[in-house]
């Protein structure tokens, strides 16, 4: 099967030479593609001297977008699957085989890189806020997603041709259920993450706050009414 990895880049230029650097030493097998989403930064700079492949946007159109793209240029190019890595270093190539065999071999539609199918989670307000999402998409769908706010999944043709084909959909957990109530297949993969060494995650205090409330509002009151195998 032919694999791409979709890399959303925005600012991460002290970051994705480093992210670019573990996916060609660790999953050289596959195909990425950089989608820099017009960074301020010298991103777009770092990729060109490094000969990296990347599409540049003319604006910043956000991660729902960046990831819109990846996806549709995997289509268009004939990829079998898609993974959404993120470009700020924090998740490790070495564990993207799992996600792929569990597709390629075991018939998942969707498989997720989790940090905590086998480890315990940390308390911490984050964490408190993956809690209360991950029990809401059990209340909606009957299943349990231990980590629903990874970075890191993948998506077969099928789960892509989907992605694409709605506009409402974003990287988010409610895509995952929305997907389930699609009767898509979705697997967990145990991984570990790295922290970031260098920038800082656009989810500050308050914005962690108003993006669980605004996920928990997604999947209660809009995906809970996705039809079950329909539109």
């Amino acid at each position: 099967m032919k694999v791409l990895i979709i890399v959303p880049a925005y600012n991460e230029a002290l970051n994705i030479e480093k992210t670019i650097n573990d996916l060609n030493n660790n999953a050289k097998e596959y195909d990425y593609v950089i989608i820099n989403d017009c960074s301020k930064d010298n991103t777009k700079e770092v990729c060109e001297k490094n000969g990296f492949n990347m599409i540049s946007l003319p604006i910043n159109y956000g991660l729902t977008s960046g990831i819109q793209i990846g996806m549709k240029y995997a289509l268009e190019n004939g990829y079998d699957i898609a993974i959404q890595f993120d470009g700020d270093g924090q998740h490790q190539a070495k564990y993207l085989k799992q996600l792929v065999k569990e597709i390629e071999e075991n018939n998942y539609d969707i498989a997720i890189g989790s940090r905590f199918v086998t480890q315990k989670k940390p308390k911490s307000i984050r964490m408190l806020g993956s809690n209360m999402i991950q029990l809401a998409m059990k209340l909606v769908t009957g299943k349990k997603i231990t980590d629903p706010t990874s970075g890191m999944r993948a998506f077969n043709k099928k789960a892509m041709q989907e992605f694409v084909g709605n506009p409402s959909l974003t990287p988010e957990p409610d895509t995952i259920v929305y997907m389930m109530k699609k009767k898509m297949k979705v697997k967990e993969i145990q991984v570990e993450m790295s922290e970031r060494e260098f920038g800082e995650s656009y989810l500050n205090a308050f914005k962690s706050i108003e993006y669980m409330l605004s996920v928990m509002f997604s999947i209660l009151f809009i995906r809970a009414f996705t039809k079950k195998g329909g539109k």
